[in-house]
């Protein structure tokens, strides 16, 4: 017989959209006779009294009407059913003193004059009533809801049991002044609300039950929590135990002289929304999502480019430089941190608002294996504009240059200069991690040192563009005899670079010269294929003059003599 029983009572979570007063609840409890229980008590009966003729037959003959052994109520949300008890307790005035108390005396008044209460033994305690956070806990005791046949402990149950519990009340002898106590063991609802712990506020439902036998019922010990409705203010419900549905029946035994059986089953019956009413809500719904959307969008603007859409025109070449000052090692002195500007050549612009300068943030260094490295994870962004004016030889325009000082301040606000180094803007697009080393200027001499260590202060660059190129250089060769410099660290950076420009796409076009440096540099493998040959090109050139100018006149006269030959 236990095959036919539903043994999951365990809770179940909804999550609804509708408001939580539209659900209706469909409880039904019937009394059920085991055959297995009759017979085995027929068989002690007969055993017992087999000299006397009548054998009582108490259990065969129906106890009471069909309205005592099953009843099926349909209970709405905090829907209040009075049981028996609270039907005799409020009838009489005297004994109600809430406010609570006297409206169910007026409810119970209105019950007795109209045709009486629809309900028998199925009765509700809603969440204004003072038994519902107690009744679990002392009601319950005689009456069971089985689940399962068995019962083991878990795991985690085998192992908290042997551990050695904590003396809450301990104290010391000497002790004059009190503790305060660690645990609340029961904390009331008032220290839950003001304590920091998370707690969502719920209301509860208990749909009861009064299983005692007819003409008896009205009696707390007869009384049996049947269901359990909880809910919040975000859509979500709590049923214990869950919806039948489909499956069997729930399975109540009584305890005492004369144990029971009760079936019990759990429906909802809340009334479904028609067509119509279904895509009005949805309409509405839809409706307030492109509200929202479109609020989000005015909050967040127009600012951002569309980059599948909009192209830069025709000859100009886009480059944006998204880049991080990842870290610095090898330097005299700590806290460092960073000066860096950024040198735009000819044909290139910027935007106007744009800041080609910064500074780092003062970084202290730590030991990283055998050297002192600062990490300053420095973010920066520039975006440069590539116009070509007029028809040029050179296929590759020049990049600009982030030229960057880094220096180190102590406690004293002493500066001193620890490095100068640069970096040029990677050819190709992508991700490019490097490492740049940095020198600075020497003076020679003790009092040179001896200042830089006591009050800062060192020779310093006028011009930064003299780590590279000087702007104002314009000869064939430059000379830096007689400048003394010494090498210094190192700062790594993580550079993500993105050119854009309109490339020529239709076949008729690309089988004419292309007149523009930008169009060239429209496509990403067209433009490091030009960039390796020029490299390569520049590399062979430089390897054959310095050839060239190793070799005695009379070789070099006979070589272009046999160029010559072969030319012709």
């Amino acid at each position: 017989m236990a095959d036919c029983w539903n043994t999951d009572t365990g809770e179940a979570v909804y999550r609804s959209r509708d408001a939580v007063k539209n659900l209706k609840v469909k409880v039904r409890i019937e009394r059920v006779t085991s055959t297995a229980a009759l017979s085995q008590r027929l068989q002690q009966q007969v055993l017992s009294q087999q000299d006397r003729e009548e054998i009582e037959l108490e259990t065969l003959s129906p106890q009471g009407q069909t309205g005592e052994n099953e009843e099926e109520v349909v209970v709405g949300w905090q829907e209040k059913l009075f049981s028996q008890y609270e039907m005799e307790l409020f009838q009489n005035e005297a004994a109600c003193q809430t406010p609570l108390d006297r409206q169910y005396h007026t409810e119970i008044k209105a019950l007795n004059k109209a045709k009486g209460q629809r309900n028998h033994r199925i009765f509700t305690y809603t969440d204004h009533d003072r038994y519902t956070n107690c009744l679990p806990l002392h009601q319950l005791q005689h009456i069971d809801l089985l689940t399962t046949t068995k019962s083991s402990p878990t795991f985690l149950a085998e192992r908290m049991a042997t551990v050695r519990h904590r003396r809450q009340e301990r104290r010391t002898i000497d002790c004059s002044v009190p503790k305060s106590r660690i645990i609340n063991w029961e904390p009331t609802e008032e220290f839950v609300k003001s304590s920091h712990v998370v707690n969502n506020v719920m209301q509860t439902m208990h749909i009861m039950g009064d299983l005692g036998p007819p003409g008896r019922m009205g009696q707390k010990e007869n009384e049996c929590l049947l269901l359990t409705i909880k809910t919040d203010g975000s859509g979500t419900v709590i049923v214990k135990p869950d919806f039948n549905k489909d499956r069997e029946p729930y399975r109540i035994v009584t305890e005492g002289e004369k144990r029971e059986v009760w079936r019990l089953t759990v429906q909802n019956v809340s009334t479904t929304m028609n067509p119509e009413e279904k895509e009005k809500e949805q309409n509405m719904y839809r409706d307030l999502y492109v509200r929202h959307k479109e609020y989000l969008n005015s909050l967040v603007g127009q600012d951002f480019e569309m980059k599948s859409i909009v192209q830069p025109p025709i000859g100009l070449l886009r480059y944006l430089m998204n880049g991080e000052i990842v870290s610095a090692k090898g330097f005299e002195y700590d806290n460092l941190y960073i000066h860096f500007y950024l040198e735009l050549p000819n044909n290139w612009s910027s935007l106007p608002f744009q800041s080609l300068s910064g500074v780092t943030q003062t970084c202290r260094s730590k030991s990283l294996g055998k050297e002192n490295v600062a990490f300053f994870s420095h973010p920066f962004n520039f975006e440069a504009f590539y116009m070509s004016e007029k028809e040029s030889d050179e296929l590759i325009p020049q990049w600009p240059v982030l030229y960057f000082k880094v220096l180190s301040v102590d406690s004293w606000q002493r500066y001193r200069t620890e490095g100068y180094g640069y970096l040029l803007f990677p050819a190709m697009p992508g991700k490019h991690t490097m490492t740049c080393h940095t020198w600075r200027p020497l003076q020679t001499g003790t009092v040179s040192a001896l200042r830089r260590f006591f009050i800062g202060g060192s020779a310093e660059l006028e011009d930064h563009s003299y780590v590279r190129i000087p702007g104002t250089f314009k000869g064939e060769r430059l000379s830096r005899f007689g400048f003394c410099t010494e090498t210094t660290g190192s700062v790594t950076f993580n550079l993500h670079c993105m050119q854009q420009a309109r490339a020529l796409a239709k076949a008729v076009v690309l089988k004419k010269r292309r007149q523009n440096v930008a169009d060239q540099l429209g496509g990403f493998s067209q433009q490091g294929a030009v960039c390796a040959i020029l490299e390569a090109f520049q590399r062979a050139r430089r390897k054959m003059q310095e050839a060239r100018e190793s070799l005695p006149g009379d070789v070099i006269n006979s070589t272009s003599q046999l160029q010559l030959d072969s030319s012709v």
